[in-house]
């Protein structure tokens, strides 16, 4: 069965992005790494550190793990997130069901990346001292074949190291095909495994890591 949510995935991504852009008003005092402000640098995604996933479900009642290999972004001191996903690193565990979402619902040789963009205001974030958590409210913009959408969800941002955050959701971010004006591509996957539904809405999860730059 195809599976269909990196505009999800990308959000989530993004939102994580965000988190790290918050100021550090409330770190005590002392080692000065352990202090430094979050916005002091960039602060950039960690590959191997880092994991996205989507459950797809089929028929109504059939559902699987999936996600992408391959992701990238960078937080700068102003606020500023922004993410790449290579679509064509999607990985659902089967190879003609990469094949079938790389070229029929990404269209990855004219779309080949999701970008995700969020502009934060560093002064509305709560600080974090090393071994401090947070939650907090976040938006960001997802483009993909060349529509656009908006997403929020909450996350939970802990700074695990003077140079390093972690961010989770506090629960699965849902979203749907529809606000993205796929529905007919998710049809055309359908048809194709001859499935009686895929179902447009799904639940997306993550565990980030960024570094400071």
């Amino acid at each position: 069965m195809p599976n269909f949510c990196p505009l999800a995935c990308a959000a989530a991504l993004a939102l994580g992005l965000a988190a790290c852009a918050g100021p550090e008003a409330d770190a005590p005092k002392g080692d000065a790494a352990a202090t430094a402000a979050v916005t002091q640098n960039d602060w950039t995604l960690d590959p191997a550190g880092s994991r996205l996933s989507y459950v797809s479900i089929k028929a109504g009642e059939v559902a699987e793990a999936n996600g992408f290999d391959t992701l990238s972004g960078r937080v700068a001191a102003d606020g500023t997130a922004t993410l790449s996903i290579d679509l064509a690193s999607v990985n659902t565990g089967v190879d003609v069901r990469n094949e079938r979402m790389r070229e029929i619902f990404f269209g990855v040789a004219e779309f080949p990346q999701a970008t995700v963009t969020a502009k934060l205001d560093p002064a509305a974030f709560a600080g974090l001292a090393v071994g401090q958590s947070l939650t907090r409210p976040l938006k960001a913009s997802v483009a993909i074949k060349g529509a656009t959408g908006d997403i929020a969800t909450d996350v939970l941002v802990t700074r695990v190291a003077a140079d390093r955050v972690t961010v989770v959701p506090t629960a699965p971010v849902i979203i749907s095909t529809d606000m993205f004006g796929l529905t007919d591509e998710v049809g055309e996957l359908r048809a194709l495994a001859q499935l009686p539904s895929i179902t447009p809405a799904v639940p997306v999860t993550f565990a980030l890591s960024f570094k400071r730059a």
